[in-house]
């Protein structure tokens, strides 16, 4: 590697030298505010006699004679290119200055200096982008306009944009300022330096690069550039395609390895860490490139169901594709991970279309009514990670709907009862708005073979029966049960429904709503008006036939498994739920992601105690925790001693049920209260 401090002007002005980007890197994707900054810095030292030089960072480069022609040479830039775009830009938009003043000479001199090599017919730009980037560059050079182009190019918005910036009388400053521009030429050469490892240090921040960028160019860096081009365009293009969110135009490709590497090692990465994780699993530089060949094929692969999940239309198959909607309206993200291995056993035929539609709509039962009846979803991602090893493929969907049921605790599958408790008070109204458009939706085309659009629709809103400010006509008409609806049943979802007038409907009474011409409920199409229109008033008995109602309906849309068995202690549960550990063997545990077998309580309180000790030492010596656990350096003083590190011990003495009360009073003190789910041996010993 040569490292050495260089001049801007004197690195471009390189003769018969072309920078390449590499098809790894991602496209320039600088916006207004970085060429602001650029800009203003290569002004300001324009004007200020007294500085000689501005540093604006490093560019790092490969070169060896793989990449060099007779003719020319070619520097693959692997860092850097944000700034070599953008100052290439800023000439270009100099040159076409330089041109509308009629300085065509100056204007000739910028672009045979800068920005191409003069002598070769083929290659006449010294900056090679990748493709899209590439294609909007050539562009510029013909025309020196952004007029014309097919697609958007942040390549053009960026030269029209900087183009806008510089004003006749700036130009020669702005050049003046260019060449006090240095920055730190990093050389390195094949064989002897690693690119990947200074890669990584050079962006180490995370700031500039996802961590897709990351992984891809993990895949791609040090692979001949032959093989770069195939891996890159058969199958990493296609995986970067499949992982776009095609409603917001934003890359999920970050998630979806995260997502894949879930189901992969049955453990969760952090955001932060899906390169470092990836990394650890896939050690690519060890690889043969048919083993790299076919790690990508898998990426494209599972990316190819990942696409189905975030964009359901792509799916070809309408009944599935609605239900990839509902678990899109209901964000169910945490399930992807499952999702994707159940998606590949349907598209490898292990299941039909039918048993592939039975998993969704159990899905959406179980997450629905968790909703509900407010169980946290924050439990939910550990859920996903294993479920689908709970799966008999010969009796697919009975194991599946089994697996939910047995769980307990806070990843319980609530029951009709359950549901109904939490139906009655659950406040419909101030929750999210999809949320409550989504259950209106169902439970208003359920059936419907005319269904009507709600989502979207600006016709139609959600009415309260018993409006949010009623008039003294509703409070002499319930006399007793006014002060019920006010505060118990007004953001029901049985005193919710929809209309399309309801600013006409407003603060009327309920008969005025109910014949309100051609605007009442009686004039209504919609099926959760019709109940209304045969009613004469609307008092706590009215409001508890129409919740019987909408609860029945409930139980048609969003269904309990139709399955039998004995609650017998065998599935997992939240150690949180656990009231008694006397004669209960652990078979498995599952801490912070992670599966831990053959523990005893004992073992199980030094895994969440040293565990817990190393996240943060402190609690442990504050009260209440220091009293409950007796924490003390002096180990001789406790009679069965659970080492915590740092000097430090607490008492570890007592039957299982003292032993779990204080992993449970641990687990409380940190937060951690959904960390720990446990499963008990099926006979205990």
């Amino acid at each position: 590697m040569l490292a050495l401090l260089q001049n801007f002007q004197d690195f471009m002005r390189k003769p018969q030298t072309q920078f390449e980007i590499p098809i790894y890197q991602r496209n320039y994707d600088w916006r207004e505010p970085h060429c602001d900054q650029l800009f203003d810095d290569i002004k300001d030292i324009a004007n200020d006699d007294s500085r000689v030089s501005h540093f604006i960072g490093s560019i790092v480069y490969i070169s060896d004679s793989v990449y060099h022609s007779a003719d020319l040479k070619r520097l693959v830039v692997i860092d850097g290119q944000q700034r070599l775009t953008t100052l290439t830009l800023f000439l270009l938009a100099i040159a076409k200055r330089y041109g509308e003043i009629g300085n065509s000479k100056r204007k000739e001199e910028v672009l045979e200096d800068y920005i191409i090599n003069k002598r070769i017919e083929n290659e006449k730009l010294k900056l090679r982008p990748v493709t899209k980037d590439d294609a909007a560059l050539h562009h510029l050079l013909h025309n020196l306009s952004g007029e014309g182009f097919a697609e958007y190019s942040r390549i053009i918005h960026n030269f029209n944009y900087l183009f806008d910036r510089i004003k006749e009388y700036d130009i020669e400053l702005l050049l003046r300022g260019f060449s006090k521009l240095f920055f730190v030429e990093i050389s390195l050469e094949r064989g002897k330096d690693d690119p990947q490892r200074i890669f990584e240090s050079l962006n180490s921040t995370g700031l500039d690069l996802s961590q897709g960028d990351l992984i891809r160019n993990y895949v791609l860096m040090d692979l001949p550039p032959e093989e770069q081009k195939k891996i890159y365009f058969e199958y990493w293009l296609k995986i970067e395609t499949n992982t776009k969110d095609l409603r917001t135009n934003q890359p999920r490709i970050s998630d979806f390895i995260r997502d894949y590497l879930t189901f992969k090692l049955r453990e969760i990465p952090k955001k932060s860490n899906v390169f470092d994780e990836f990394k650890k699993k896939f050690h690519v530089s060890n690889e043969s490139i048919e083993n790299r060949r076919q790690l990508t094929a898998d990426l494209l692969k599972y990316s190819s169901y990942y696409s189905r999940l975030l964009n359901p239309e792509k799916e070809a198959s309408r009944e599935i594709q609605a239900r990839l909607k509902q678990i899109l309206k209901v964000e169910v993200n945490v399930s992807y991970p499952f999702l994707l291995e159940v998606y590949d056993d349907y598209c490898s035929e292990v299941i039909d279309e039918s048993t592939f539609i039975s998993v969704l709509d159990v899905l959406i039962s179980y997450v629905w009514r968790r909703f509900i009846c407010q169980l946290p979803s924050n439990a939910l991602n550990k859920l996903f990670m294993y479920l689908y090893k709970d799966i008999d493929k010969t009796n697919y969907i009975d194991s599946f709907e089994r697996a939910l049921v047995k769980k307990s605790g806070k990843v319980r599958f609530p029951t009709d009862n359950e549901l109904k408790q939490g139906l009655l008070t659950r406040d419909c109204y101030n929750t999210e708005s999809k949320n409550r458009i989504y259950f209106l939706e169902r439970l208003e085309n359920f059936n419907n073979n005319e269904p009507v659009q709600i989502e979207g629709n600006e016709q139609i809103t959600i009415e309260h029966i018993f409006p949010q400010k009623p008039g003294r006509d509703w409070e002499s008409s319930l006399g007793d049960d006014f002060g019920k609806f006010k505060d118990q049943y007004l953001h029901t979802i049985t005193n919710l429904t929809l209309s399309g007038n309801n600013a006409d409907l407003g603060n009327k009474g309920f008969v005025d709503k109910r014949d309100l011409p051609e605007k009442g409920y009686k004039d209504s199409r919609l099926y959760l008006n019709k109940s209304l229109a045969s009613l004469n008033k609307w008092t706590s008995k009215e409001y508890s036939e129409r919740f019987e109602q909408i609860y029945n309906r409930f139980l048609e849309i969003w269904k309990f498994p139709e399955i039998q068995f004995q609650a017998d202690g065998e599935g997992e549960a939240d150690i949180m739920t656990v009231d008694v550990a006397t004669n209960k063997n652990i078979d498995f545990v599952i801490f912070d992601g992670i599966r831990h077998e053959s523990l005893t309580w004992m073992s199980l309180l030094r895994l969440v105690a040293k565990s817990m000790f190393e996240l943060d030492a402190q609690r442990f010596l504050i009260e209440p925790l220091q009293a409950k656990m007796k924490t003390t350096t002096d180990k001789n003083s406790l009679t069965d001693a659970v080492e915590l590190g740092g000097g430090y011990f607490i008492e570890g003495q007592g039957n299982a049920n003292m032993r779990l009360r204080k992993i449970q009073n641990i687990l409380s003190t940190f937060e951690f209260d959904d960390e720990v789910m446990i499963k008990f041996k099926s006979s205990a010993t």
